[in-house]
């Protein structure tokens, strides 16, 4: 790369973590906001339940958003909801003001993760991709592994607020930076937006991801008509707008582009990375779960214990990427997706009442070290097998399944973990000997999703080497 695509794409990943950071850093402070704020926690919630809902309904709109603008409108924008939503956040006096700003936070967290894989395919050379892509997946999952850490070290000495209040300086630096030096790497098209697809994109993804993270409350209190609804209403929106787009992509007009489909590889890698991303938003709401009621550690030690596996993702990252340009996909994936079964099955047969912490510790870096085998390669194969052209829907695709998928993960878990706990506590079980059974219950169930992606790792190809396919193909 130039000095200058390798200015855009090193400013990208540093502004792509930080915004990133924000989907998981809520988690551990819960229980201090709803102390703080006078709040139960099913309120609590909504600042991690607004927060997907709104990436999913944001992420699909920006494959048509990027065609349309340029690379430095499209990171001043992102960045500026972000820099903005991170002020509100701090300055909120209560929770009301805080939901607002995390939603303006999460606007401009959907544009920037798809802004960062479009401009690293446009500008890297296809020999490179892999060293690049392994940046890119230490941000995708390194981020949200050490929210809850640097949480926990945040809450342990200082208010909830300067969760915000330190995350502003570093976003508000990224913005000047960009709005002095970053260059425009992709030449804006014109595109025209269909308003109907918008609006079955927003009711659809939006829809499935607010019924699938209230479905645990389902099992606490019965069926909920809002639940309900939302999910079918979801589904049934997400029928149309699939449809739709079939349609208009005949003439080019389609909002998401979904002949990327087309391509094996992409269609594989998009299933695959869906279970992995299930996996990581489970383990990451579980253990801390595990830690603080079972093994009764405080925040702070919670944190900790979940450094190890975040920082060996961030240092396996580029060496995966490498590698990746030397082997190709196949001989990292299947490792990688046999040690994050191997994890979850642990977990699953292992964790009790009684365990030692260092075995969460190891269950937890184990899982960290086949995501780094995965990612890297997943990401890399899939938006290489799709036309140049398509690049920016491609990352919207897989920036939206992320998100669906991370809200489902965390639905199952949280499902799995709240039926077997109401089951064991009718049985007369302490709170303590059931949260355990329900951590084990939910860590079984994702050791048997994890079995259909060894199989489907052997499936992916190494991307072509750069072949451009006209429009319309």
């Amino acid at each position: 790369m130039s000095a200058r695509d390798r200015l855009a794409v090193v400013l990208l990943l540093v502004s792509t973590f930080v915004v990133i950071l924000n989907e998981t850093i809520m988690g551990v402070a819960l229980p201090r906001l709803m102390d703080d704020l006078a709040i139960t926690a099913g309120t609590a919630q909504w600042l991690t339940t607004a927060f997907l809902l709104t990436m999913a309904v944001v992420i699909p709109v920006t494959g048509f958003f990027l065609q349309r603008t340029t690379t430095r409108a499209a990171f001043l924008t992102s960045m500026g909801l972000f820099s903005l939503g991170t002020l509100v956040c701090a300055l909120s006096p209560g929770f009301e003001v805080l939901l607002v700003g995390r939603v303006v936070q999460a606007t401009g967290t959907a544009v920037m993760l798809p802004l960062l894989m479009t401009t690293v395919m446009t500008v890297t050379p296809p020999a490179s991709r892999g060293r690049t892509m392994g940046n890119i997946s230490i941000v995708i999952s390194v981020a949200p592994a050490l929210g809850p850490t640097i949480s926990g070290l945040i809450l342990s000495v200082l208010d909830w607020r300067w969760m915000f209040g330190l995350v502003l300086p570093v976003a508000l630096g990224a913005l000047a930076l960009g709005a002095a030096r970053l260059p425009n790497v992709t030449e804006p098209r014109w595109a025209r937006v269909d308003v109907p697809s918008v609006l079955l994109s927003a009711v659809a993804f939006g829809g499935l991801v607010l019924g699938m993270s209230r479905i645990g409350e389902v099992v606490q209190g019965g069926v909920q008509p809002v639940t309900v609804g939302a999910l079918v209403g979801g589904a049934a929106a997400l029928t149309l707008f699939v449809a739709r787009q079939l349609a208009l992509q005949r003439t080019d007009d389609a909002l998401l582009d979904l002949r990327t489909f087309r391509s094996r590889t992409f269609a594989v890698g998009v299933g695959l990375m869906a279970v992995m991303m299930m996996s990581l938003f489970g383990v990451i709401i579980l253990l801390p779960i595990y830690a603080q009621d079972v093994l009764g550690v405080d925040t702070l030690r919670t944190g900790l214990m979940l450094l190890p596996g975040g920082l060996l993702m961030g240092l396996l990252a580029p060496l995966v990427g490498r590698a990746y340009d030397r082997v190709g996909p196949r001989p990292l994936l299947v490792p990688g997706t046999v040690l994050v079964s191997l994890s979850a099955w642990g977990m699953a047969l292992l964790l009790g009442v009684g365990s030692p912490q260092w075995l969460l510790v190891a269950g937890h870096v184990t899982m960290s070290a086949g995501l780094a085998l995965v990612f890297t390669p997943l990401f890399t194969s899939a938006l290489g097998s799709v036309p140049p052209h398509r690049y920016s829907h491609g990352s919207a695709v897989i920036g939206t399944v992320q998100q669906v998928a991370g809200a489902a993960g965390t639905a199952l878990f949280i499902t799995i973990l709240s039926a077997t706990m109401a089951g064991l506590a009718a049985d007369g079980a302490s709170p303590v000997v059931a949260t355990a059974g329900g951590v084990r219950a939910a860590f079984l169930v994702g050791a048997f999703l994890t079995l259909p992606a060894i199989v489907a790792a052997f499936a992916v190809r190494p991307a072509p080497a750069g072949a451009v396919v006209p429009a319309g193909h």
